[in-house]
């Protein structure tokens, strides 16, 4: 039986894919409440403003709650992207454009670029870019 570890509290995080025997799962995309799984490891941000700002986007007039069911497009990506550098998370990373489709709400694949130096938050995760999902509490 492999482990599962839901992040239904756990704040603004993301989950680096790596062979670790742990899946991850969350409570994501809005009313629709899915419950998508991966393999990773989970890093925490402290960043609550954060998370906030991207649950108003999602429950506001673009989506209404419906948690982006059928996928992200470039607008949200940015939005996304504009988040995690005003929130100064501590990972360079990006919304992969290539899994925008399979992103919603609370569940939007990244790309790892790289390590920041002197002191990254994560390291040994190479080789860059790594795959990934950011997430947070959903909006529902």
């Amino acid at each position: 039986m492999t482990a599962l570890v839901k992040l239904y509290d756990a704040g603004l995080g993301i989950i680096i894919q790596h062979p670790s025997g742990v899946l991850y799962t969350n409570q994501t995309c809005g009313h629709c409440c899915l419950h998508p799984e991966v393999e990773g490891v989970f890093v925490p941000f402290d960043a609550e403003e954060s998370w906030l700002r991207l649950n108003a986007y999602f429950e506001g007039p673009r989506y209404g709650g419906t948690g982006a069911m059928h996928g992200l497009d470039d607008e949200d990506a940015a939005f996304i992207e504009s988040v995690l550098r005003d929130g100064r998370v501590g990972v360079p990373l990006v919304v992969d454009r290539s899994r925008l489709k399979e992103s919603h709400e609370a569940w939007v694949h990244v790309l790892i670029e790289g390590e920041v130096d002197p002191f990254p938050l994560v390291s040994g995760f190479g080789p860059y870019p790594r795959r990934g999902v950011l997430t947070w509490p959903n909006s529902d």
